[in-house]
């Protein structure tokens, strides 16, 4: 630390070298030194703002990039003396480095500052407006490659400060350049793709405020599917060649619409053809296709299933197939969505999914069964899924539950409190309703999975969660029930106590 110090306090043009070594240094040692380096931080933190605005450009964009490194703690710090006030020196730093004449240190500085944002998230909501000031200026004077790391930069915000942005004030700023930009690009143009990207992130953040540009983007990316698809099929009579990552771009665009509008999109998907282009896109022999058509399928679920309707069937048939062993195993991403998606059709369309549900129980129950080698995410996805088909069809699953039971409380019991869980459980109480001695061999696993709980908001499910409890203590007597209780965990059994049991 001494050297460095010693090399960071040299101000001279000869010495500029050593200054940018030093600098270097502190950058590649932040996360493996931090402990070490923790008493000192502070100090080179402020040894490093002044830096920001040094005469070598070399010095600008690795300062920029030592001060990313350390943006975990610098946002720790803005309760502490001083932590605040040198906050905003960096943010204000780094956002004159996005405006810098060099593009290297443009490029380093919107680095730093996505890094920045996705650390100090609703801490920049007091500074929006210089930042969407400065992050526009920038967007006038950036060039091709520049652009990218920009919109990346801009979408992060929105993702940092979500409907904080949704202000007129804000709007205002940026979003008639973006929209000038998205109008003067073809529909065969590169860089609509971080355009795209950027406008996922900002109609997430915008909710119901993104309706007053919903329609032209929604049907932009419905017309850049369709030429994608004609693409494919015949490229010189489409005059273009087959691209696929304008279609998963405009996918996960609409699902951001899906997610920002809710019920407001309902509107444009009547009026077009999307249900059509995403049954095609579900089928797709590319992954990186499959996975964000089942993605909006889920969303497109969840706020219109009504405009799913007429094709249903098949794409719960589609989505069934993403999930037998071997496409889990090819791709599980697309099998995890496709988990996903069936489960939100479920809630939403009831017995209708009875035709594809012994099909879905079958190729979750091996994922349950063997969770270390599973995708922990899919694990999850597939009990609530298990538990949302034993919900709205506890007479198809009941009969096959004894072969399943264990596995699927087990993985209940990792999955945190929230309306998916509600799901699963109400699933598990209709399940058990339907055939309690099916699940009297693993009783002990559902009192574990009971007692997961931190607590049940839902007075409804509390009361069923009791009902089967004490259904169970009454089923097997007063010395069966003890003998369960004897071999679980004292903390459990305390926990069963809220259920009356």
């Amino acid at each position: 630390m001494p050297l460095i110090e010693q090399n960071l306090a040299r101000t001279d043009d000869d010495s500029w070298k050593e200054r940018e070594t030093a600098v270097l240094c502190l950058g590649a040692i932040a996360e493996g030194c931090i402990s070490g380096l923790y008493p000192h931080l502070p100090q080179i933190v402020a040894f490093l703002i002044p830096l920001l605005d040094d005469k070598f450009p070399l010095i600008r964009s690795i300062t920029c990039w030592t001060l990313s490194r350390y943006s975990k703690f610098i946002v720790q710090s803005l309760d502490h003396p001083n932590g605040r006030g040198q906050f905003d020196k960096i943010l204000m730093g780094v956002l004159r480095r996005i405006l810098d004449t060099n593009k290297r240190v443009q490029e380093a500085a919107c680095s730093a500052f996505a890094i920045l944002e996705e650390e100090a998230s609703e801490e920049l909501v007091p500074h929006l407006e210089v930042i969407l000031q400065h992050l526009m200026c920038a967007y006038r004077k950036y060039q091709r490659r520049n652009l990218r790391i920009l919109y990346d930069a801009l979408g992060t915000l929105a993702d940092a400060v979500g409907a904080e942005l949704n202000q007129a004030k804000y709007l205002d700023i940026f979003m008639p350049p973006l929209i000038t930009k998205w109008q003067q690009l073809s529909n065969y143009d590169k860089d609509l793709f971080p355009l795209l990207e950027c406008f996922t992130s900002i109609a997430q953040a915008l909710g119901p405020g993104f309706a007053q540009f919903a329609e032209p983007v929604f049907q932009r990316c419905i017309n850049l599917i369709h030429s994608q698809q004609l693409s494919k099929i015949d490229p010189t009579a489409a005059g273009a060649v087959y691209d696929r990552e304008f279609i998963v771009c405009s996918l996960d665009l609409l699902s951001g619409l899906a997610e920002g509008l809710g019920a407001g999109i309902e509107s444009l998907v009547a009026q077009s053809n999307l249900r059509d282009l995403l049954l095609q896109c579900c089928m797709d022999e590319a992954a990186d296709v499959r996975q964000s058509a089942l993605a909006l399928l889920g969303d497109l679920s969840r706020v219109c299933p009504i405009h799913l309707h007429p094709r249903l069937q098949e794409f719960l048939t589609v989505a069934a197939k993403q999930l037998n062993p071997q496409s889990v195993k090819d791709a599980v991403s697309v099998a995890n969505n496709a988990c996903w998606a069936i489960g939100e059709l479920a809630i939403k369309i009831g017995k209708e999914i009875a035709p594809v549900v012994i099909t879905v129980v079958s190729c979750l129950v091996p994922i349950l069964k063997s969770p270390e080698g599973s995708n922990k995410s899919l694990v999850e996805n597939s009990a609530i899924t298990l538990g949302r088909l034993s919900w709205v069809c506890p007479d198809i699953v009941a009969p096959h539950m004894e072969h399943f039971m264990q596995a699927w409380c087990k993985a209940l019991c990792m999955i945190r409190d929230d309306f998916e869980k509600e799901d699963s459980f109400h699933g598990l109480c209709a399940m058990v309703a339907a055939n309690p001695t099916g699940g009297a061999g693993s009783l002990a696993y559902i009192c574990q999975a009971c007692a997961s709980w931190t607590e049940i908001k839902s007075e409804g499910l509390h009361n069923e969660v009791c009902q089967i409890l004490n259904g169970y203590k009454q089923l097997l007597g007063n010395g069966g029930w003890e003998q369960c209780m004897a071999t679980l965990q004292p903390d459990v059994v305390q926990k069963l106590a809220r259920y009356g049991v």
